[in-house]
Formats: structure tokens, sequence, C-alpha cells
């Protein structure tokens, strides 16, 4: 499973992201659904104004989570029920610190241009 900080990777590109969150949220989900990832699932959490872009719910085999606060804490929820589940996780953020809160669940961590370059 590949677990999608939204807002760090829409963020990692300066092509006026902040102008339309919902736009650039919609625009990554679309992304996702066509992305050349070797995982089965894609989850992308979204939080705040994001939310708009994209319905909660799966699509195909990506599903889009709607952080209900913070997205970090929802990031590190959906990496432990899915490792808990029994699914080898990857987390796709370049914060640090939201790396190093999932380490215990996912078994790799990438940084957006990773998932950029596939999409």
């Amino acid at each position: 499973m590949l677990v999608v900080d939204g807002a760090n990777v829409v963020g990692a590109r300066p092509d006026g992201w902040w102008k339309d969150r919902a736009g650039a949220a919609r625009r990554l989900h679309e992304a996702l659904l066509v992305a050349d990832v070797p995982h089965d699932e894609v989850v992308l959490v979204l939080e705040g104004a994001a939310k708009g872009g994209a319905r909660a719910g799966r699509d195909a085999h990506v599903r889009v989570v709607h952080a209900p606060g913070e997205g970090d804490a929802a990031i590190v929820a959906q990496a432990q029920a899915a490792a808990e589940a029994g699914a080898r996780v990857t987390v796709v953020s370049a914060d640090r610190a939201l790396q190093a809160r999932c380490a215990r669940w996912a078994d790799t961590g990438v940084g957006p241009t990773w998932l950029l370059d596939r999409l």
C-alpha cells in the first residue's frame, strides 16, 4: 500500500496550487488513478480545503481519506492500520518528522519527487 501525504506532494511543485487547493488535490487524485506505481492500493490523505477536490472513498485502486484534523495523524493511522492488516506500506512525504512517526509501520518512506516522477 502506498500512503500519500497529499498536501506534501502537491506542495512540492510551485505551480500555483495555493490558489486552488481543491483543484490541486483533484489533479493529484486523477494522476494517481493512472500512475505507474508498484502498489496494489494507493491511499491519498487530504486535509483542509484540499478535501473539496476529491470525495472520500474508493475509485479503482485509489482510496481518498479526508483527515478530520491535521493530515499527519490520518497518515499515521492509515499506515498503522494497513501494516496491522498485513500490508507492506510505503509512505510518501518529505516531512521527516512524519516519516519517523510512520517508521514503526511503514516498510519504506519516499519523498514527493519519487511519486511525481511516476505521475
